[in-house]
């Protein structure tokens, strides 16, 4: 499980790509190395991962085709920087809301308004999506927690306070980016109660 809070960025310094197959390095900060085992789980924009090798800074990690498919992390090149957190432990404070690391889908950045004291970044997402989508619910883009805005035709937005900006890689985010979604379950377990209940009773 983790947060949804990031705890920094970290640079991909290698990728090796075969046949439906990928591993990358990336660069952690010192103090996220420390007690890092292989086998422990590091979510890379919201995407959970399983360190395979760890040389001092530099951790491995294999992706399978699938999370290739769902996920941004296919579209990395040497030099890109990634959200990262480790799994919250047992007794770790929520301080963002609990997301699992698996990927729902793929949302496109559709513009970004920034004003003196504010940055809204706007997303357009597959329509199978939005009805998941809700002002002041939360959601997870690339790997962080944050509190969905205005929803309107097919996109949503978030505000993003300094903190947010300075911590990931949100402020490099343009127009046409790919980002990474994953919907909050609660949200998603209330949505698909209602609809099969819904269902049912037109059947009587």
């Amino acid at each position: 499980m983790f947060t949804g809070i990031i705890q920094a960025t970290a640079q991909v310094v290698s990728i090796d790509k075969k046949t439906q197959f990928q591993t990358h390095i990336i660069r952690l900060p010192f103090e996220m190395t420390q007690g890092l085992v292989v086998g422990a789980s590091v979510a890379h924009n919201g995407c959970c991962l399983t360190v395979t090798e760890i040389k001092d800074q530099l951790v491995s990690f294999d992706l399978m085709q699938e999370t290739l498919n769902v996920t941004n992390l296919g579209l990395l090149n040497v030099g890109d920087y990634v959200n990262v957190e480790r799994a919250a432990k047992f007794g770790d404070e929520i301080g963002g809301h609990a997301m699992s690391g698996h990927i729902m889908a793929t949302a496109t950045v559709s513009a970004v308004n920034i004003t003196e004291n504010n940055h809204q970044i706007w997303f357009s997402v597959p329509a199978q999506l939005i009805k998941y989508i809700f002002t002041k619910g939360y959601i997870g883009i690339d790997g962080i927690s944050l509190t969905i805005g205005e929803v309107k035709d097919g996109h949503f937005n978030v505000n993003l306070i300094p903190e947010t900006l300075q911590r990931t890689n949100l402020k490099s985010r343009v127009i046409n980016d790919i980002i990474n979604v994953e919907i909050d379950p609660q949200t998603q377990a209330i949505v698909d109660t209602v609809e099969r209940m819904m269902a049912n009773k037109t059947h009587y």
